[in-house]
């Protein structure tokens, strides 16, 4: 899975003043990751407000990104949920010959065993054969989906190729790694862990910061993979400000903060969420002035 390694950003879904999506804020990112060096794109994660986005919006997007890139990089789609039957009937009905690799959370709120996580994902995998990605985020699902779960999905179904591990603990990456077949990828989910996580034998990132900074931070991601450490963390030190700014309120309030500074897009996000806080703005304001 060669085309899930390095730097993949968690697009945001750019908006309007109206909360309409802006579209041609959309082209504009997609074309300036693209053009400074990410590995790859996902759709529609977390970051890109998938919560809020209605399903005409997610085929827009969708189509919108596809046509942008052009097949110049992988494409991953998010598709996940916590009903399993109406994930499984997206995945056999939504059109994805243009998708390279399917990012599927750990289902949320229902706080299922770890045997209910085996199932739902068993189920996912027997739905397609377009490769999957598992998503572990307990912040955001409210229940940890562990190693040794994570290890018997990747054992038992050839077209579930990595995960992307987003507990912020150091220990669950170490035990994935130490115990992972040979040929399954694990991504950090975590900005602030992915250099460490690179250099410790893992397969790059699925980043926030990635998207505003993507020069910078695949160029750390890809000297991590070749265990030029130095070098990496002199670019991982300049960065570590922003990344916790951008995580300091809500994501991604934060990142698309970043990316207002950078004239890429607007900062509005839409409802739960909220903008960023006047005293985030000026600090994030003043890191990109002086990056």
């Amino acid at each position: 899975m060669q085309k899930f390694i390095g730097t993949g950003v968690a697009l945001i879904t750019p908006f309007k003043e109206d909360l309409n999506v802006d579209f041609d804020a959309l082209v504009k990112l997609v074309n300036f990751n693209i053009e400074n060096g990410t590995n790859y794109l996902v759709i529609n994660g977390t970051t890109a407000e998938s919560a809020t986005i209605t399903k005409e919006e997610k085929q827009e997007l969708i189509d919108v990104i596809v046509k942008t890139n052009n097949g110049r990089l992988p494409l991953v789609l998010g598709i996940g949920g916590n009903n399993t039957l109406e994930v499984v009937k997206e995945f056999k009905t939504r059109d994805l010959s243009k998708i390279d690799g399917i990012l599927s959370v750990v289902p949320y709120y229902s706080k299922p065993t770890q045997e209910g996580f085996y199932q739902h994902f068993k189920a996912l995998a027997e739905a397609t054969k377009k490769p999957i990605i598992l998503y572990n985020v307990p912040g955001r699902t409210a229940k940890n989906m562990e190693p040794a779960t994570t290890l018997r999905l990747a054992n038992d179904f050839s077209n579930i190729v990595a995960i992307k591990e987003a507990g912020n603990n150091i220990q669950q990456y170490f035990e994935l790694l130490k115990n992972k077949p040979a040929d399954f990828l694990i991504i950090s989910g975590d900005d602030d862990l992915a250099l460490p996580i690179a250099l410790a034998g893992g397969s790059g990132v699925i980043s926030v910061i990635g998207q505003a900074f993507p020069k910078e931070f695949s160029t750390m991601i890809q000297l991590g993979l070749e265990g030029r450490n130095k070098e990496a963390y002199d670019i991982h030190y300049k960065m570590m400000d922003v990344i916790d700014y951008i995580f300091e309120e809500n994501n991604p309030a934060g990142i698309k903060t970043v990316l207002k500074e950078l004239t890429i897009c607007s900062n509005e996000v839409r409802l739960p969420l909220v903008k960023a806080s006047a005293e985030l703005q000026l600090k994030i304001a003043n890191f990109v002035a002086n990056f």
